[in-house]
């Protein structure tokens, strides 16, 4: 029996922001039957004004882009919030803020919340209610250490051959959101990024968005706390999940697609039951980390990508009249260079059942899920995507494994689970491949889903789908086909930035073809110097040098090296530059 990775997330909607004479039409009807029974509502304020984000897609850099997008939102809702708070302050009423969208969540009763509708700034108010994810359960029973060998899924999206090729993830932080994390297993103690060497600060590196005990369990008490500070899962999800990006071990478990990338992470359900104003937290501590106490955000230290394995049915709320906060949080994530990576749902296999939150949102990337055979998972859901706009969206994006996974379980154990849940991590895993072998890629998220999609392998179906026909690429069941990390690492090595003066170095030295099998032909831009060259293996053993004339665009080198890793070393402008060369 197939037992799927669920998690419901309860959404919001955006309201035009138009003069509005009746201010109690903006109080969500779902909080009248709290309000009428005199008690106070937990609810999210959307103010009017929201930041506008266009010109970071002009920035090029991604940490220039991160603090780009922090700075505008940030000071957006400081001057925006002001008034607001000051009368929530005097009307003795507590609350929290939040920036990545303009809105604050309360805690009040029928007559302050009128107040708060009358106000001007205040666009709408919404219910902020508690919501379920079903507990998981393994496919079959835990599983020991396994040795010297990778899991099937790892080498059906061709990850093993991307770290034959040299490229492990290093350099790359993925962030998970999810039931939490168990930091110390020993196939993730080693890439949490709050682990220095046995140094550990958790500062930067993870967050509880988790406050206060969910009315949907019985009891009162959570295996881990709350407002925890420092990583902990009450649940084993995050655990299973985040193996999948980043896990190995030093006893040849090899679970994860990057297990040289550095990971981050979130708790955004308290056992299984989350808010909207949880996910939203969470979403805004990727835009700039803090410490655990949520102070000091810095955009800095954003991840590179997020995993999102989780989603919101019709059953719990969602629907198209309250989804449009969550989908401007995940733009203003985009419009920081971070990709966002999502489930596409296990409700399959009819058409069109890729409906929840945030799969169904064009700025996020979903993934469906395959099998050991590459076959489609009977429970992962189909496109396309209708719009209330009326525009037809080709989701799942892409496919990858997700059936049967064997992934990091709790207290150092391992366990193997299916669901969409488990399918997205590889795509983040593969992100991280690419931005690793190729850093100009960093914050350029256009182009790495676009690698994603041209790269992936094309999976044909004999299910049409409204408009997408199943015997052709892309199509409703399998997106633009299954994932090959392979493909899509070596289509990263050609991506150049253009317009950037950021990344010089890339621009001024680009080799070609990279991959090479003999030949490397050298361009640059800059002819007005001579360039020193020397070719070293990862050992720092030399190689080859050579010397670049003056006035010359181009270089050809004919190589005799055996397949691996090499690196270039050059000196431009009185400065050191590296790039990264691969010999197949």
């Amino acid at each position: 029996m197939q037992i799927f990775a669920l998690t419901f997330l309860y959404c919001l909607w955006l309201f035009p922001a138009i003069p509005i004479s009746f201010a109690p039409e903006k109080i969500d009807p779902a909080l009248e039957v709290i309000l009428q029974a005199g008690d106070r509502a937990d609810c999210i304020v959307l103010l009017r004004e929201q930041a506008d984000l266009r010109d970071a897609y002009l920035i090029k850099d991604k940490r220039a882009k991160g603090r780009y997008v922090f700075a505008q939102l940030y000071q957006q809702h400081q001057r925006k919030q002001a008034s607001l708070r000051a009368f929530l302050q005097a009307e003795g009423i507590s609350y929290t803020p939040l920036y990545l969208v303009n809105a604050l969540r309360i805690k009040a009763d029928r007559d302050i919340l009128r107040k708060v509708a009358n106000r001007p700034e205040v666009a709408s108010i919404r219910s902020n209610p508690k919501m379920e994810v079903p507990r998981l359960r393994p496919e079959r029973p835990l599983l020991e250490a396994r040795s010297q060998e990778p899991e099937w899924n790892l080498i059906d999206i061709g990850a093993d051959q991307v770290w034959a090729m040299g490229y492990r993830g290093e350099g790359v932080v993925v962030g998970g959101q999810d039931t939490g994390f168990d930091w110390q297993h020993p196939t993730l103690i080693r890439q949490y990024r709050g682990n220095q060497g046995g140094t550990v600060d958790h500062n930067y590196n993870w967050y509880d968005a988790i406050h206060e005990y969910s009315p949907l369990h019985a009891e009162a008490t959570n295996p881990c706390g709350l407002s925890i500070t420092e990583p902990c899962d009450d649940n084993v999800h995050g655990t299973h999940t985040m193996g999948t990006m980043v896990g190995e071990d030093t006893q040849g478990n090899q679970i994860g697609v990057a297990p040289k990338a550095q990971w981050i992470g979130v708790r955004n359900m308290e056992r299984g039951y989350g808010n909207p104003f949880s996910y939203l937290e969470a979403f805004q501590w990727f835009l700039a980390p803090t410490d655990v106490n949520g102070d000091k955000p810095n955009p800095d230290l954003a991840p590179h990508v997020i995993n999102n394995s989780w989603y919101c049915p019709d059953l719990e709320g969602c629907n198209e009249s309250n989804i449009g906060l969550l989908e401007m949080a995940v733009e203003n994530l985009r419009a920081a260079g971070i990709v966002v990576v999502n489930s596409a749902g296990n409700f399959g296999s009819d058409c069109g059942t890729i409906t929840e939150l945030p799969a169904v949102f064009p700025a996020s990337f979903a993934v469906g899920a395959t099998d050991i055979n590459q076959q489609i998972a009977t429970f992962s859901s189909r496109g396309p995507v209708y719009r209330t706009d009326g525009s037809i969206l080709i989701k799942p994006d892409v496919a990858a494994p997700g059936v049967n996974v064997r992934s990091a379980s709790l207290n150092g154990g391992f366990s193997a689970f299916s669901g969409t849940s488990m399918a997205g991590p590889h795509v983040v895993g593969t992100v991280a491949l690419m931005i690793s072998a190729n850093p100009d890629l960093a914050g350029q998220v256009d182009s790495v889903e676009a690698i994603l999609r041209r790269t992936a392998r094309p999976r044909f179906s004999n299910q049409d789908c409204g408009p997408l026909v199943g015997d052709q690429s892309p199509n409703a069941v399998f997106g633009y086909g299954i994932i090959d990390a392979r493909a899509a690492v070596e289509a990263a090595l050609q991506f150049v930035v253009s317009g950037t003066t950021s990344n010089s170095s890339a621009m001024d030295l680009r080799l070609y073809p990279n991959p090479t099998r003999g030949m490397l032909r050298l361009t640059r831009s800059d002819l007005q110097v001579v360039m020193d060259l020397r070719l070293v293996n990862m050992q720092g053993q030399v190689l080859g040098q050579k010397r670049w004339a003056q006035g010359s665009t181009t270089l050809d080198w004919n190589l005799d090296l055996p397949p691996g890793l090499y690196l270039l070393h050059y000196r431009w402008r009185d400065k050191s530059y590296t790039k990264k060369l691969v010999v197949q």
